[in-house]
């Protein structure tokens, strides 16, 4: 069985290969048909892919450097595993960059942008059917809102670090995760729309906190 559609294949194409397949291997993760601990088996994958192995390589050491996969013993490429300890461990160090990066946007964000969150969110909470992917793209908006304009690229790169290791940890019930997250949020635009560094510091720091209570509470 393909590990994606066939009409996702590369061959023929004009595009470059490599960006093609970092992006279709990153999307297989992202959406767990390849899961936390599993090795990658190259020529399998290449041929899924519709693409020789060389840029199928160039793109896994690409995501090897954005922390997404690793590489075990015998040199093969594995997917990047995340367990319970590590993602509460990162969420703890989130907790104090992301309050902090909030606080430091207050005031650098064009309101534009902030609405444009806001509507994401009700269009989101609004819907009929819950998407995964809608969720992710609706937290990656408003994380990545503050995240950008706290106008510290270090902080702003360690947090984006932080962020992959806790979206690759497998919430089984990520669905259960929409309601609150939008509400939290909210609260967060609210702030940063007020232009309240407080409000804002407070928001993201509630925000994470509840994350953290969520995995206490639903993984055994």
């Amino acid at each position: 069985m393909s590990l994606i559609d066939p009409a996702d294949t590369f061959e023929g194409s004009g595009h470059n290969l490599s960006h093609l397949a970092h992006n279709a291997v990153s999307e297989m993760i992202r959406k767990r048909r390849l899961r936390g601990g599993e090795v990658i088996v190259e020529a399998k994958l290449a041929d899924s892919l519709g693409i020789s192995r060389t840029p199928l390589r160039e793109a896994l050491q690409r995501l090897e450097g954005e922390g997404l996969v690793v590489k075990s013993a015998n040199r093969s490429f594995v997917v990047r595993h995340v367990d319970l300890a590590e993602y509460l461990q990162s969420l703890k160090v989130r907790e104090l960059l992301e309050a902090e990066a909030a606080s430091l946007a207050v005031g650098r964000i064009p309101p534009g942008l902030i609405r444009a969150a806001r509507h994401e969110i009700e269009q989101l909470v609004a819907a009929t059917s819950y998407h995964t992917d809608d969720h992710w793209h609706s937290d990656d908006t408003v994380h990545g809102l503050y995240v950008d304009a706290c106008g510290n690229a270090v902080m702003g790169q360690m947090i984006h670090s932080l962020r992959v290791t806790t979206r690759l940890f497998e919430i089984a019930r990520l669905a259960d995760r929409l309601r609150p997250d939008s509400t939290e949020h909210l609260l967060i635009l609210d702030a940063l729309e007020a232009a309240d560094a407080k409000r804002a510091r407070r928001a993201a720091q509630t925000h994470i906190r509840s994350l953290y209570r969520f995995a206490l509470a639903n993984v055994s």
